[in-house]
């Protein structure tokens, strides 16, 4: 149940950044553009983990780790949506 909560918190924020990286590669966007929503995805997670391991720690600092390791995997899917090659007909 713990690690429940924080996958089911990061579902939303996870799929805006999918969606967004979906629709910035069917745009043919450049590829800087599409991986953004994936490193600002990544500088989030970076944070949070910080502020759940330094500020906070104890168990509610573990829920903002299980937070930041949920979002850095929506942020490698947004990586792979992203870097994949379009071809344009």
């Amino acid at each position: 149940m713990m690690i429940l909560v924080p996958l089911l918190m990061t579902l939303i924020p996870g799929m805006i950044i999918l969606t967004l990286t979906w629709w910035l590669s069917k745009r043919g966007c450049p590829l800087l553009l599409k991986m953004l929503p994936g490193i600002i995805a990544i500088i989030a997670a970076f944070t949070l983990f910080y502020i759940g391991f330094v500020h906070i720690r104890g168990f509610e600092g573990a829920a903002y780790g299980f937070l930041s390791f949920f979002l850095i995997i929506f942020a490698f899917i947004s990586f792979l949506i992203g870097k994949k090659v379009s071809v344009i007909r």
